[in-house]
């Protein structure tokens, strides 16, 4: 998952998430000693490039500087862009006010992804979380005297805003300012925009950090050990059946003692979220996603039809197939997932995931393997598994003026690999979009999931070209049908339950019955007659993070999916230069609408047809998979 790749307000666009710098530290001896005596040592990220520490003279510089300098620059500018827009000299003046708030930006961007992955790290440790809270408020505030901006660019008459883009040095940032004036329909009166966002604060922002502490918390009974989620969603892919079996209802034992507060979250950022569309004239519930995303509304409609369509062809043939192998006519949903029977599973050191990813990098292209390997030698990723680190994984890019961390959960997987895989490719993109600059670096979610799939798609093809022993074959090429599944029907069916949800919501609050019976609803039709759904599963909508952080992000996951397939049947009939290209549509970062990305290539994402081309790749391997029997 990419953190924070759409374009938002510079204080917002990166103040997601993070980990502790030293202090945590001291917190982690017995964590990375089970860890290495798998997988070898596992790295921690080192945080020194944003600030060496929360009480560093750097960052007190920094905040100093941001109070005075978002304050002055609103003295400055505030009432006056219209009045520079139609003064000779226009294009000038506009880029210089447009390169000072750019370096705000950063500077807000550094301090809000520091305090963010610092969170990521620990959100247990109360000092942290202080810190998180209070640089969210300090950011919040300074922030406050840039509102105007954005609203005073777009209320320069177009005529006039043209002009000076076309003639000077304005048109450097003609990407930025189109996509600001595509927001126009929807922004309302100065001070309602800035109630809204100084809300947020003890609105979605407070609910979103309920949320990730509540989930840091909880405890699953395993056993006789009382984990964190992440360990125990891990057992799920155990070669033990009673393993998964006993995982699983201790997932459901905690989900369903904890119904209550993930319920009152949810209804409360669905009803806050309505309140925000209804106030600015959105008219679909997902209709502010399209538009940050930058993609048009009926592109994702005929890739939700389309792949809601393939169910039957897809998720339950295969997982039909699947418990053919296992010797039954049902799964239960605990085994949906489960390693393939009587194929040796091992773990996979670090050194050994690392030289994999970039390994097949290289064999693509050196300038990409080069990229990732800075990850590595630099220590931007924290690998580690502990208590009180967010759960799942991340690609955050921070600022142009620093570089991106990746946060993953490592515990030698098969699908620990690919998720590193999938993050560098976040990582990678992020580093080659950088020059771009603050406002125009950050890409649209869908288009930033192609790079960190096709990152998976290069390790898989790689690892499966090695491969000549018949069992280990099937047991990847079923892996990778599953991890596609998982990212195609799996966030589709999200995205359906989302909508579910939020339509819902309009006619006043879910129980917790009701959101239960939609979640079900939604998961019987995606996977199938094969997946038996036993007591328990209804509740486990409840540690998606997705739903609660970026509502409607997921489809953004089967875009890419389907993209990339297309993308990689392009590579292997290419005869030379689709890296250079490859490379190209990376570096352009949010410049270019999806359309302009993906013409080089000869791929128009608003073919219907273009969907059913990226399926039919996952069923051209069930097929595969079918023959090895």
């Amino acid at each position: 998952m990419a953190k924070s790749a759409t374009r938002k307000k510079p204080a917002a666009r990166n103040a997601a998430k993070t980990k502790p710098a030293r202090k945590a530290a001291k917190a982690r001896p017995k964590a990375a000693a089970a860890g290495a005596a798998r997988v070898g040592a596992l790295p921690d990220w080192n945080l020194d490039d944003l600030y060496p520490g929360i009480e560093s003279t750097a960052l007190k510089q920094d905040l100093s500087w941001m109070d005075g300098e978002c304050v002055a620059f609103e003295e400055l500018y505030k009432g006056k862009l219209g009045v520079l827009a139609a003064q000779p000299g226009a294009s000038e003046a506009l880029c210089e006010a447009v390169k000072r708030y750019e370096k705000i930006a950063d500077v807000l961007g550094r301090i809000g992804s520091y305090a963010g992955l610092l969170h990521a790290g620990n959100s247990t440790d109360q000092t942290i979380a202080k810190f998180y809270g209070d640089m969210n408020e300090r950011i919040t505030t300074a922030y406050s005297h840039l509102l105007f901006f954005d609203l005073e660019l777009n209320r320069i008459d177009d005529k006039l805003i043209d002009a000076a883009m076309s003639s000077g040095a304005l048109g450097h940032y003609r990407p930025w300012i189109e996509d600001v004036r595509k927001e126009k329909p929807y922004q309302l009166e100065d001070r309602i925009e800035q109630l809204f966002h100084e809300k947020s604060l003890t609105a979605y922002s407070a609910w979103n950090r309920l949320f990730d502490d509540t989930i840091a918390a909880l405890r699953f009974k395993v056993r006789g050990k009382e984990l964190p989620i992440e360990p125990t969603l891990n057992f799920m892919q155990d070669t033990d059946g009673a393993k998964r079996k006993d995982a699983a209802e201790a997932l459901a034992k905690t989900f369903k003692a904890n119904l209550r507060p993930f319920t009152l979250i949810t209804n409360t950022l669905a009803k806050d979220k309505e309140i925000s569309d209804r106030w600015r004239g959105f008219k679909d519930v997902a209709d502010a996603r399209h538009l940050s995303n930058r993609v048009e509304p009926e592109v994702v409609e005929a890739l939700v039809s389309a792949v809601r369509a393939a169910y039957p062809k897809l998720s339950h043939r295969y997982y039909a197939l699947k418990a053919s192998w296992f010797g039954k006519k049902k799964l239960a949903h605990w085994d949906r997932n489960a390693p393939l029977p009587k194929v040796e599973q091992r773990s996979i050191p670090w050194s050994d995931a690392r030289n994999t990813v970039l390994t097949a990098y290289g064999a693509f292209s050196p300038t990409m393997a080069e990229v990732a390997d800075r990850f590595f030698q630099k220590n931007w990723i924290d690998a580690g598994v502990r208590p009180g680190k967010q759960p799942g994984a991340f690609s955050h890019p921070t600022v142009p003026s620093a570089h991106p961390y990746v946060l993953i959960n490592y515990q030698g997987k098969p699908r620990d690999v690919m998720t590193l895989a999938h993050e560098l490719g976040h990582g990678v993109h992020q580093v080659l979009a950088a020059p771009n600059g603050a406002l125009m670096a950050p890409t649209p979610l869908t288009l930033a999931e192609t790079a960190s799939v096709f990152g998976e798609m290069l390790t898989f093809k790689r690892l499966l070209a090695n491969t000549t022993d018949k069992k280990q074959r099937k047991a990847m090429l079923a892996a990778k049908v599953e991890d596609m599944i998982n990212t195609v029907v799996r966030q589709i069916a999200f995205y359906t339950f989302e909508r579910k949800v939020h339509l819902e919501r309009r006619n006043g609050e879910l129980t917790v019955d009701k959101l239960c019976e939609l979640w079900m609803s939604v998961q019987s039709e995606s996977l199938g007659p094969a997946i038996d759904l036993r007591p328990g599963y209804e509740t486990f909508w409840v540690y998606i993070p997705h739903f609660i952080h970026s509502p409607f992000y997921v489809y953004a996951y089967a875009f890419g999916d389907c993209l990339v397939n297309s993308l990689y049947a392009v590579y292997e009939k290419s005869e030379g230069g689709f890296a250079e290209r490859y490379l190209a549509m990376l570096s352009a970062g949010g410049t270019k609408h999806h359309s302009e990305l993906l013409a080089p290539f000869g791929l128009d994402a608003r073919d219907p047809k273009f969907w059913d081309g990226g399926l039919s790749v996952i069923a051209k391997l069930i097929e595969e998979l079918e023959g090895l029997g």
